[in-house]
């Protein structure tokens, strides 16, 4: 079955030496109708080495579960080295821009969750009404967006564009992580990913020869 999709997501591990050139190659995309003038935004973890690349679509549009495995397959044939290959169809709940929009960001941090049986309202209201438009507010980020994640999951994926990483641990935005309604909301977190990535920008650096 379709699903309107604003983005489709590629995550897979992948060795730090490929990861630079991967992100500058999209003509493995050129297969794929559905995904016609879409932007790549590739992010990648030294710690875990997995890369998240988002696909994003200039309009929602609805992509089905054959068109996601001929991406996978695709993937597979472009990045050899690529393992734990899979995608899944994203549409945007809640996006907002952050106190330094105006700022390009260098790191990608994204909090995956399956909400707890009959909490996934009250978890969303809360996402939606305070702690997104809480976090967007910290000086140091760009940009807060969440979104369902329709297949491989968990459900709730939100992420923000950070100027630094020091933006995470810092003050303002500690206060608006442990506000009551925080407090009450996070025990009904399951199965959570918290995962710090770096972009574009820093992902070029791979390219460069080491001194």
């Amino acid at each position: 079955m379709a699903v309107p999709t604003d983005v489709v997501l590629v995550q897979a591990a992948v060795p730090s030496q490929v990861v630079a050139d991967m992100m500058c190659s999209g003509v493995w995309l050129a297969g794929f109708p559905c995904l016609a003038g879409a932007q790549l935004h590739p992010v990648w973890s030294g710690t875990s080495q997995m890369l998240y690349l988002s696909i994003a679509l200039p309009e929602p549009r609805p992509v089905n579960r054959a068109n996601l495995a001929e991406l996978e397959s695709a993937f597979q044939r472009n990045f050899p080295s690529a393992s734990g290959v899979r995608t899944s169809r994203l549409s945007r709940m809640f996006d907002i821009l952050g106190a330094s929009s105006g700022e390009l960001p260098a790191f990608h941090y994204v909090v995956e969750t399956d909400p707890e049986t009959g909490w996934a309202e009250e978890i969303a209201r809360w996402y939606d009404n305070e702690h997104m438009p809480g976090l967007a507010a910290v000086p140091g980020c760009v940009r807060a967006s969440r979104y369902l994640n329709h297949d491989h999951g968990p459900l709730s994926y939100a992420c923000y564009d950070l100027v630094t990483q020091e933006t995470l641990g810092c003050d303002a935005w500690l206060a608006v992580r442990n506000t009551d309604w925080s407090s009450q909301m996070r025990p009904h977190f399951t199965n959570t990913r918290r995962t710090m990535f770096s972009l574009a920008g820093r992902l070029l650096d791979l390219r460069q020869p080491s001194k």
